[in-house]
């Protein structure tokens, strides 16, 4: 929502500034669609050209999070420590009916009860190659921290990525408006001429190539670009919480302590409330001794 209501207001200040002025909007509507044509073809040609087919379809598939925003809410998190929570149990009252769960999650009464969690392919296996990884006996939980840490860092950078090809796309822009403006002024230079309104009228449709690629670099593009770097690295939370739950199981704290853990590592527009989540994990208790 909000991200439409920043487009809103970023087209209706600049604009709506330009129109107060005494500006015309006449020649901007003349030059725009041939100076679009030309910016925005040549940047998407550029995004064509810098990107291979699954990063494109991984970019515009990431655009939706400038509008939709983060994909966890406060509520996952909850449920998330909830799994967790009844995942570490179960690991220390009986491990080989741990396997049944970790071996096949889709058909695991305890992930079928938080499905969003579930539905993402990557906090499941993370869950469950950490478990299975628990089970190994490894002489230092350190070992597996490790390894988790290698794991999200390839994730997150592989997350960004969209980010950084928008940036790029954003850093390009200018150049490319240039590009257009200096064609509208070789086309100018053919018709010297003409009398002096008509040669207004063609460099003003010239200088319609800077201001659209200036405008759209740090109107639009730059701040898609770090939207979605803000909205990626706020998701990767959920994923850390994983990590600081299962790497605390691992150096044997008590179940409550873990949580806890993974509780107090959150950031606090997200975190649980303590009360809240002492609730939850009743019920959890309650369900499981029913």
């Amino acid at each position: 929502m909000m991200g439409i209501v920043g487009i809103v207001v970023v087209f209706v200040m600049v604009f709506g500034g330009y129109l107060l002025a005494g500006g015309k909007m006449g020649i901007i509507l003349k030059a725009l669609p041939y100076e679009f044509t030309m910016i925005g073809g040549a940047a998407i040609g550029a995004f064509l050209i810098s990107n291979d087919f699954a990063a494109v379809k991984h970019a515009v598939k990431d655009l939706g999070k400038v509008f939709k925003g983060p994909k966890w809410k406060p509520e996952d998190y909850r449920e998330l420590l909830c799994l967790l929570f009844e995942l570490i149990r179960l690991a220390r009252q009986n491990a080989v009916a741990l396997e049944e769960h970790t071996e096949a999650p889709n058909d695991s009464a305890i992930f079928q009860r938080y499905p969003k969690v579930l539905a993402d392919r990557e906090a499941t296996e993370l869950i469950c190659d950490t478990l299975r990884s628990a089970s190994m006996n490894f002489d230092d939980p350190h070992q597996v921290e490790e390894v988790l840490e290698k794991r999200m860092e390839a994730n997150r950078h592989h997350a960004l990525h969209s980010a950084h090809a928008f940036q790029i796309m954003a850093d390009g822009l200018p150049a490319l408006g240039i590009v257009a403006a200096v064609l509208g002024v070789i086309k100018t230079m053919g018709s010297i001429d003409q009398p002096p309104e008509v040669l207004g009228k063609l460099i003003g449709g010239a200088l319609v190539g800077t201001f659209l690629g200036v405008f759209l670099s740090y109107g639009l593009v730059g701040p898609f670009a770090n939207r979605i770097r803000t909205v990626t690295e706020e998701d990767a939370h959920f994923y850390e919480l994983i990590r600081e739950v299962l790497v605390a199981n691992l150096h044997n704290h008590a179940t409550n302590i873990c949580i806890e853990v993974g509780r107090q590592n959150t950031p606090s527009h997200i975190r649980p409330g303590f009360s809240e989540l002492e609730d939850a994990l009743r019920a959890v208790k309650n369900q499981e001794a029913a």
